[in-house]
């Protein structure tokens, strides 16, 4: 009820400007956090990565860019949280207005293009914070480096973050940098992928231990590409997947309003495709590759859908700011063991 008030205030403000104040809220007073929620977290501990996570349900990238608010997003019950996608250099973005509300549908339309402030303000972030659980950190490349140097910058990133995270998340799968999705393509992706392979394996001598991998592609696949890019990913010796990113498509939203607005489509309509994504990397990679599912999670049934189509783990965004603090509880409950073994 009173985050339904907390809601109601904050949608009389354009997305993003309600998006930064509650970010600035969470970083300098983590408890409002948890002020109008007292529900324990679900301790339902799963071992993936080789890590131990808290339970299922995690923190998507992209709602904390700069790792500003770790001790909030504990307190709300997150199984494990992802921050960024960060860039080697600080970066505004696409212009204004780049996030639009689509209510009726519980989605969001964003195009704000790796809006963040440098992979150096994360990791100051990262190790003032007082956070215990699992940290992923999503990396990307700076609009203005060309497509064809784009390993320099995730290479950057990936030495940066390094000793700070418990897994890495390649992103190349946003629709808002140009020309970022043609890395999933088999060529530029293998290459990349060996670049990253290479960086990693420097890095893991260098700090004694190995740290994750794992590769964030995007729904607008048919079923042949997401099988060739699972298949690359796999044999690159990354360590995992997230599927999925935001979609360009909008044949479940026709009609809306901001429907047409250029950006990543997120949330509700999402579900069906980022479920059959998941689902086709599920059959490429075999049983035991990890797999985060990501798009549309947005109650008990679409969660449990997402586990049995392969998923290990799961992540929210776009339904967390629609529904609040509640959905975490709610989601992490529904595929805690005593469900999936029924």
């Amino acid at each position: 009820m009173l985050y339904a008030v907390a809601r109601s205030a904050l949608f009389q403000l354009d997305a993003e400007t309600a998006h930064h104040l509650t970010l600035a809220s969470f970083k300098h007073m983590p408890r409002l956090a948890t002020l109008p929620f007292r529900e324990a977290p679900v301790e339902d501990p799963v071992n993936c990565l080789g890590l131990r996570f808290r339970n299922r349900v995690g923190l998507a990238a992209g709602l904390d860019k700069n790792g500003a608010c770790l001790e909030a997003w504990e307190r709300l019950g997150f199984g494990f949280v992802e921050v960024g996608t960060v860039t080697p250099r600080p970066q505004p973005g696409n212009p204004r207005p780049r996030m639009f509300r689509l209510p009726e549908q519980a989605a969001l339309i964003n195009r704000l293009g790796f809006n963040n402030e440098g992979v150096d303000v994360l990791v100051r972030n990262v190790q003032r914070a007082r956070y215990g659980g699992v940290l992923g950190i999503n990396i990307g490349k700076n609009a203005a480096t060309a497509i064809e140097n784009a390993g320099d910058d995730y290479c950057i990133c990936l030495e940066k973050v390094y000793p700070h995270a418990h897994y890495v998340t390649v992103n190349i799968s946003s629709p808002n940098t140009a020309n970022l999705r043609a890395l999933q393509t088999e060529g530029p992706l293998a290459e990349l992928l060996r670049e990253v392979s290479e960086t990693r394996a420097a890095l893991a001598e260098r700090h004694g231990r190995r740290v994750p991998v794992l590769i964030k592609i995007a729904p607008d696949m048919d079923a042949d590409a997401v099988r060739r890019v699972a298949e690359t990913v796999q044999a690159s010796g990354m360590d995992g997947l997230i599927a999925t990113n935001t979609t360009v498509r909008r044949d479940s939203v026709k009609g809306a309003r901001h429907a047409e607005e250029t950006g990543g489509l997120s949330g509700r309509p999402l579900t069906d495709m980022s479920c059959e994504v998941l689902r086709q990397a599920r059959e490429a990679v075999g049983p035991d590759f990890p797999i985060i599912g990501v798009g549309g999670i947005h109650d008990a049934r679409s969660a449990q859908e997402r586990i049995a189509a392969g998923a290990t783990l799961l992540q929210v965004y776009t339904s967390f700011i629609y529904q609040g603090p509640a959905l975490i509880p709610a989601l992490a409950r529904a595929v805690a063991a005593p469900q999936r073994s029924t």
